[in-house]
């Protein structure tokens, strides 16, 4: 028995010499030819590898240095570039036969640039293509006549931690994504089957993102069309910081959503739900106080880059929404054309937006109750667009804004009295909002405490106004000799201290029309020093 153990020990004991001798009797690097020939084969793109070690423990091949060529139509600079890759491998067909059989891939700190051209290509689309590829000549056709691929390659896993992505577009200036920290896990990899995978990444300049789902098999013409199910969470997503907006910089705001999507390599069919904190939508706006909820479906078409939302549902609070049309990229810009529907919506929730969209109120004032209603279409690229539509109020309350006091001279004419809020029972106007600032027509407001105000005008993009009106008032006052006659006025002046001043050239002038006979004249001067206050001789 004893004699068993001796023998049984130094059979161990060989094996451990045998197994720390190896690396010094098999240097791997005799490999490397035919590992740098197997991998750009089967990626179709030119591999370069470093010194190789072996770790006959770990049961891997290490190199030092990693290098793949980058499609030469995009780039010249290498499209991944790490500092080590290790390579694990099947050791009994190593040692007896000298076979390399690779079971894994796992790259540390890798650095990949992705870039897509105008068309919807991408620098990764054609990897996988066969070794004449890699050496820049034309692909031979397969007997059915598309390209084949000599992607054969297989892996039980690809595993790349603490990885730095860039995401960029050829002929642009805007600056690329940048992802960071990007951790992946590709199990049993095969050209010819979907494979499960999960990511995670940190985005430069503020956000999350993790995916899990399956890719493949593999398109054998377009890497980049391979078929695609997913599921995805966001995480605090900085729109300024990232870059992500940088055709339309006074979009900002803190996005996060999760959703889930389904893509047969052309066409992605998304539907999820998101959520905007901190959000600004104008140059001069202020981030929201509350945030806004967008629960969505849509197409997106991979290649053009544009899509249809079928479904889009807004809430603010307890307003609700409708988005729905389409986005197309044009150059570096996102051109909408969609259309906006929001009846019987509570005033209140969306006056909170307002500070948002760069929309300001006079000084100290705020509304208070009541319903609001819009239809509106948005047109043209995100830092261009055009906003033009209808929308009403009814009920509600400029709480704060004496529009009497701001009136004072047609309060007097028409013998009432104002108070410290303004009630409102129907503002309607159509609008047109773009660069240029604000257009309002056809507007129509009813202030009962003064009567019916009509009237059209603009507000610049620095909110200075400039609107000509005609108030048709209550004429128990001053007004009582000339009956309902409408009063024209101005607004001017900045939209946080506006400014009204009856228009007394206009209104001497239209009731000089009317008057027939008798002293004319007179009565309009009577009038007019009515309105300034003025004492008749």
């Amino acid at each position: 028995m004893k004699r068993i153990a001796l023998i049984g020990g130094a059979v161990i004991a060989l094996l451990l010499l045998a197994a720390l001798a190896l690396p010094f009797l098999i240097d791997p690097n005799t490999f490397r030819p035919m590992l740098e020939q197997k991998l750009t084969e089967s990626l179709g793109r030119e591999v370069n590898l470093g010194d190789l070690k072996l770790s006959i423990l770990s049961g891997s091949v290490t190199a030092n240095d990693l290098s793949i060529a980058d499609d030469p139509a995009y780039s010249r600079t290498a499209f991944v570039q790490a500092k080590s890759l290790a390579i694990g491998v099947e050791l009994w067909p190593l040692i007896v036969s000298r076979q390399l059989h690779v079971t894994g891939l796992s790259n540390d700190q890798p650095a990949i640039a992705l870039i897509q051209a105008p068309n919807g290509d991408w620098n990764f689309s054609k990897l996988g293509g066969d070794s004449a590829a890699a050496k820049g000549k034309p692909s031979a056709p397969a007997p059915g006549g598309a390209p084949k691929t000599s992607m054969d390659l297989s892996v039980k896993l690809v595993k790349i931690t603490g990885g730095r992505f860039s995401l960029g577009k050829t002929g642009g200036h805007a600056r690329p994504l940048v992802l960071e920290d990007v951790n992946l896990e590709v199990h049993d990899f095969s050209a010819s089957s979907a494979f499960p995978f999960t990511f995670a990444t940190k985005v430069g300049g503020g956000g999350a993102i993790k995916l899990e789902g399956k890719l493949g098999p593999l398109d054998p013409v377009d890497a980049a069309a391979s078929p695609l199910t997913a599921t995805f969470n966001v995480d605090q997503l900085d729109l300024a910081g990232t870059g992500l907006l940088q055709s339309a910089p006074a979009i900002s705001g803190l996005i996060g959503f999760q959703a889930a999507l389904e893509s047969n390599g052309k066409i992605a069919h998304i539907q999820g739900k998101l959520k905007a904190a901190n959000l600004k939508l104008a140059k001069d706006g202020t981030p929201a106080k509350r945030s806004v909820e967008f629960a969505f479906t849509l197409d997106h078409n991979l290649r053009a880059r544009s899509g249809q939302l079928h479904q889009g549902a807004i809430k603010i609070g307890s307003a609700a929404i409708n988005l729905t049309g389409s986005y197309a990229d044009e150059g570096e810009s996102t051109v909408l054309k969609m259309n906006l529907d929001g009846p019987g919506m509570p005033v209140p929730e969306l006056a909170a937006m307002l500070p948002a969209m760069g929309i300001v109120l006079p000084h100290g004032a705020s509304l208070e109750g009541g319903t609001a209603s819009v239809q509106l279409a948005l047109r043209g690229p995100l830092e261009r667009l055009v906003t033009t539509g209808s929308l009403s109020l009814d009920h509600t309350k400029l709480a704060g804004f004496d529009i009497g006091k701001k009136m004072a001279a047609i309060e007097k004419l028409a013998g009432m009295k104002g108070g410290p809020d303004t009630e409102i029972q129907t503002l309607g106007a159509t609008v047109r909002i773009g660069p240029e600032g604000i257009a309002v027509d056809n507007l129509r407001l009813i202030v009962p405490a003064i009567g019916d105000l009509e009237g059209s005008g603009t507000s610049s993009p620095a909110h200075i106004l400039d609107f000509k009106m005609r108030a048709t008032v209550h004429t128990s006052g001053l007004l009582a000799p000339v009956g309902g006659t409408p009063i024209p006025f101005t607004v001017e002046g900045p939209a946080t201290d506006p400014v009204f001043r009856p228009d007394m050239k206009s209104l001497a002038k239209e009731e000089l029309k009317k008057f027939t006979g008798g002293d004319a004249a007179g009565k309009a001067a009577g009038l007019l020093k009515g309105l300034f206050g003025g004492k008749k001789k």
